[in-house]
């Protein structure tokens, strides 16, 4: 069974997202994803100053078994990527929730109180 934090939301995309305050939210890979991929070995993430639409892969995470999109979890603007993350891609194996992999600002509207608890996304998903 994989570790679910109870102080973020979730994504059906295994996407953590954290709450960074001024209205900025941090998004990562949950340990479910991470033990479904094996071990990563590579992240593509968007540039800061993007522009995304809700559900738009804005990235890719490869691993051993396979490779797979990373959306966006609503429409908003990408303020920060993290390049340690890019760097040292392997960091997500053994930290998955301390790892986030890029921060973003929801648009004017965007119902971010859709987000799952993380009794919804075990539910959701068997994690």
């Amino acid at each position: 069974m994989a570790n679910i934090p109870a102080d973020l939301r979730y994504t059906l995309f295994h996407q953590w997202v954290r709450d960074e305050g001024d209205g900025v939210l941090a998004v990562g890979l949950t340990d479910y994803a991470r033990q479904a991929l094996g071990d990563i070995e590579f992240l593509e993430l968007p540039d800061a100053g993007k522009s995304v639409s809700h559900k738009e892969a804005v990235g890719t995470v490869e691993s051993v078994k396979a490779a797979n999109d990373i959306y966006a979890p609503f429409a908003g603007e990408i303020v920060e990527t993290n390049a340690d993350a890019v760097a040292t891609p392997q960091s997500v194996n053994t930290d998955p929730y301390g790892v986030w992999l890029f921060k973003i600002s929801p648009a004017a509207g965007e119902p971010t109180e859709e987000l799952l608890t993380a009794e919804q996304y075990q539910a959701a998903t068997g994690a």
